[in-house]
C-alpha cells in the first residue's frame, strides 16, 4: 500500500532555526507536565503558540513567590514557576468557552503540526476542539492528550497531581528514610519528577508520532498518563519487584542494588560515594588507609557488599567522618574513586563546570529588561538549539499569531472589545 504525503500548511512563522524549525505546536496544556513537553519541542526550534485563558493565562502565572524582579529590584509579577516551563514560546490569549474562540483555535489547529492538551477526559469536547473533531480537519495533526490517569480505565475522569501520583505510583515507598530511622517515613522527591517526566515523554511520544506521519501523511492521538509514567520511572526498583515479588522498601540516601553508594558525613558535612565496581572499591579502601578491606571475603564483591552493609558502613563511616569533606573529594578524585559534594543551587550554578556548559542564560524579558533562566541541555552538532527567547508575558504575541491567520486588524480589535481574546 502506498500513500500521498500531504503538502504541508505555510509556516506560521517560517525561517525559524533547529532541528524542528519547521514544526508549529499549538499547545492548550498549562501548569507543568504539558508545558514542559512544549518547552522541549520550542528549544528545539518549533514554533509553539500557547493559549491561555484572557485575564488570567496559566496557572502558574500566580505561583509566587518567588517573582522575576526588574533592573530596579521590583516585582513584576511574573512568577519564577511560570518563568521555569515557558521559555521560547508565544502567548496568545483566547477564551475557549465562547464560540468565536473556539473558532479561533480551529484555525490554529488547521495550520498546526502537533496540539498538546492536558484537560480532562473529554474536557475539550464540549468545545468541539477533541481529536476526533481536529483530526477531520487537519488529518495530519498529531494531538497529545496528557492526564492523570489516561483516556481509559476506572481512574479516567479523576484529576491527577504530581503529589498524588508519586503516592499511588509507588516512588514515595522507596524513597526517604526507613521507618524508625531518624526523619523516617515517605517522602516525596524535592521536584514535581512525575509531571517533568511526563512532559518529556509526551515530547518523545510526539517525535515517534510525526516521524510516523512522514511516512504515512497522517497524525494519530497519543495518551499519555502521569500514573501510567511513574510506574514506569521506577526503573530497576519496578524491575525488583517484578522478579521477586518482594516490594522494595526505603533506603534514605542508600542503594538498593550497590554498595557503598551514599552519602556520608564527614568532619564539616557530607559527601557521596557512589562506588559502582569491585575496582573502585579497592582505590577507595586504599584511600582510606584500609586496603585489607578489599580483599575481605565479606566485601571483596559488590553482592557480598550489598549482604554485609551494615558491617561496612560501620566500618566505613568512623573512617570518612575523621576528614573534611573537600579532603576527601581530592584525594578520592585523584584514585578515579566517583564522589562529590552536595550542592545546594547557589553551588549548582556557580560550578565550573556547570558555568562551562552553559546552563545558565540571560534573556531579554519584557516586563523585568533581563531575565536568568535555565538553558536546555540537549546539544546538537548540525542543528544546534539557540538561545532561546523568554516565556511570554500574557497574551503578547496575541495581534502577532491572529495576524498570521489572516485577521485584520479591525477583526482583532472586534474580538479583544468582545472579550473573546
Amino acid at each position: 500500500m502506498s500513500f500521498r504525503i500531504a503538502k504541508s500548511t505555510p509556516d506560521l512563522a517560517p525561517g525559524r532555526p533547529g532541528a524542528l524549525g519547521h514544526l508549529r505546536v499549538l499547545d492548550l496544556s498549562r501548569v507543568l507536565a504539558g508545558p514542559w513537553a512544549s518547552q522541549v519541542l520550542a528549544d528545539l526550534g518549533a514554533d509553539v503558540v500557547k493559549v491561555e485563558r484572557p485575564g488570567a493565562g496559566d496557572d502558574t502565572r500566580r505561583w509566587g513567590p518567588p517573582w522575576l524582579r526588574d533592573a530596579r529590584g521590583e516585582e513584576t509579577g511574573e512568577s519564577a514557576y511560570f518563568l521555569s516551563a515557558n521559555r521560547g514560546k508565544r502567548s496568545v490569549t483566547i477564551d475557549l468557552a465562547r464560540p468565536e474562540g473556539q473558532a479561533l483555535v480551529r484555525r490554529l489547529a488547521a495550520r498546526a503540526d502537533v496540539l498538546l492538551e492536558n484537560f480532562r477526559v473529554d474536557g475539550l469536547e464540549q468545545y468541539g476542539l477533541g481529536y476526533a473533531a481536529l483530526a477531520a480537519l487537519n488529518p495530519r495533526l498529531v494531538y497529545c492528550s496528557i492526564t492523570g490517569f489516561g483516556q481509559t480505565g476506572p481512574y479516567r475522569h479523576r484529576a491527577g497531581y504530581d503529589f498524588l501520583l508519586q503516592a499511588m505510583g509507588g516512588l514515595m515507598s522507596v524513597t526517604g528514610a526507613p521507618d524508625g530511622a531518624p526523619g523516617g517515613g515517605p517522602m516525596k522527591v524535592g521536584v514535581a519528577v512525575t509531571d517533568v517526566l511526563t512532559g518529556m515523554y509526551a515530547a518523545t511520544a510526539v517525535l515517534a508520532a510525526l516521524a510516523h506521519r512522514e511516512r504515512s501523511g497522517l497524525g494519530q492521538h497519543v495518551d499519555l498518563s502521569l500514573l501510567d509514567v511513574q510506574v514506569a520511572m521506577l526503573a530497576n526498583q519496578a524491575q525488583s519487584y517484578l522478579t521477586t515479588g518482594e516490594a522494595p522498601g526505603r533506603l534514605g540516601n542508600a542503594h538498593p542494588s550497590i554498595v557503598p553508594y551514599q552519602a556520608f558525613a564527614a568532619a564539616d558535612g557530607h559527601l557521596v560515594l557512589a562506588v559502582g565496581n569491585d575496582g573502585q572499591f579497592a582505590r577507595l579502601c586504599g584511600v582510606l588507609g584500609r586496603p585489607a578491606l578489599a580483599t575481605d571475603p565479606r566485601f571483596a564483591t559488590n553482592t557480598a557488599r550489598v549482604e554485609h552493609r551494615g558491617e561496612l558502613l560501620a566500618l566505613l563511616e568512623p573512617a570518612l567522618v575523621a576528614r573534611p569533606a573537600a579532603a576527601w573529594i581530592t584525594a578520592l578524585e585523584a584514585a578515579g574513586v566517583p564522589c562529590g559534594p552536595i550542592n545546594d543551587l547557589r553551588q549548582v550554578f556557580d560550578d565550573p563546570q556547570v558555568r562551562h556548559r552553559g546552563i545558565r542564560q540571560e534573556v531579554d524579558h519584557p516586563s523585568a529588561g533581563r531575565a536568568a533562566l535555565v538553558a536546555s541541555p540537549i546539544r546538537l552538532s548540525r542543528t544546534p538549539v539557540e538561545p532561546p527567547s523568554a516565556p511570554p508575558t500574557l497574551g503578547q504575541h496575541t495581534d502577532e499569531v491572529l495576524a498570521e491567520l489572516g485577521l485584520a486588524e479591525a477583526e482583532v480589535r472586534s474580538l479583544r472589545d468582545a472579550a473573546v481574546i
